[in-house]
């Protein structure tokens, strides 16, 4: 068995007066995975670096382009049986402004802005939730410890 990293995670969310909202998209029900509520994911592309791709997926998917965008610290990982490999996930957080307009792709059907207590009841996998309590206390509760690495644009 092999360890490949070929797909990124990204989590967009929203803050105004404190409160943090993440962006959840519905996936479609003729894609992979029907139904099922999740954040912005996707392949690296040939010649393409995490953080492209990221950036890429996240227009791709949602019509948005970050105000802010960071490397969280942390890695999400599945085993896939088609590769017969554990697939290593790096994440990313994306800041967007309150009166962002979405325009999901069609892997999608829908869309809502959730707080982080709804979003870990609606995603489907421990690692995403995971994730979103990450970004949730960096950016809630302020834990610099955590050094999010700060992707300029």
């Amino acid at each position: 068995m092999k360890i490949i990293s070929k797909y990124i995670e990204a989590h967009i969310f929203r803050e105004e007066n404190e409160k943090i909202e993440f962006l959840l998209m519905k996936r479609d029900e003729k894609e992979i995975y029907p139904g099922v509520w999740q954040m912005v994911t996707g392949k690296i592309r040939e010649n393409e670096t995490a953080v492209e791709a990221a950036l890429r997926e996240i227009k791709e998917e949602t019509g948005l382009s970050p105000e802010k965008f960071w490397i969280v610290p942390n890695i999400n990982s599945f085993y896939s049986k088609e590769d017969d490999a554990i697939s290593m996930l790096p994440v990313f957080a994306a800041k967007v402004s309150m009166d962002v307009q979405i325009a999901i792709s069609s892997e999608h059907s829908e869309f809502r802005w959730v707080d982080a207590q709804t979003a870990k009841k609606m995603l489907a996998w421990p690692g995403q939730k995971h994730s979103v309590n990450i970004i949730y206390e960096y950016f809630k509760e302020h834990k610099n410890y955590l050094k999010f690495l700060e992707i300029m644009l």
